[in-house]
């Protein structure tokens, strides 16, 4: 699927290693994907504190990270202010890494949890319509 990207976004990828770029877009797709497949409407992308942020209207904000002093991972965040890290960390600990609880941690050599990723990035786009949920309906 081919989307339409932001400028500011476009060129914020443009910095990353290659490899990072290529993991960090399936995780874009992703989103646009679920946005789509869910009927959740406009996805706003653009930069968030120097980062490539998505959010859709009833949902929590997602940013895509990579960070220059911590090269061999990539990080997908979330607001710290959710209950989403920690429902994730309940779920799936056995299969993700966390940084505190404001993201999931992913290891560039490792092939990326898409099932598990997908997973955690629905809830945050429907957050507002689940936080009131245990384990937000997982």
């Amino acid at each position: 699927m081919s989307l339409p990207m932001d400028e500011t976004v476009k060129v914020k990828f443009e910095t990353y290693p290659q490899n990072i770029k290529i993991q960090l877009m399936v995780i874009r797709t992703l989103i646009f994907e679920l946005a789509i497949q869910q009927n959740l409407g406009h996805v706003d992308e653009k930069l968030k504190w120097g980062e490539p942020s998505y959010q859709v209207k009833n949902g929590s904000p997602i940013r895509l990270g990579w960070k220059q002093k911590n090269p061999s991972n990539y990080f997908i965040y979330f607001n710290c202010k959710t209950k989403l890290v920690d429902t994730f960390r309940e779920v799936y600990k056995d299969k993700l890494s966390f940084e505190r609880s404001r993201a999931i941690l992913i290891k560039s050599s490792d092939t990326l949890p898409v099932i598990q990723i997908t997973q955690c990035l629905s809830l945050a786009l429907r957050y507002h319509s689940i936080k009131h949920l245990p384990l937000l309906g997982i």
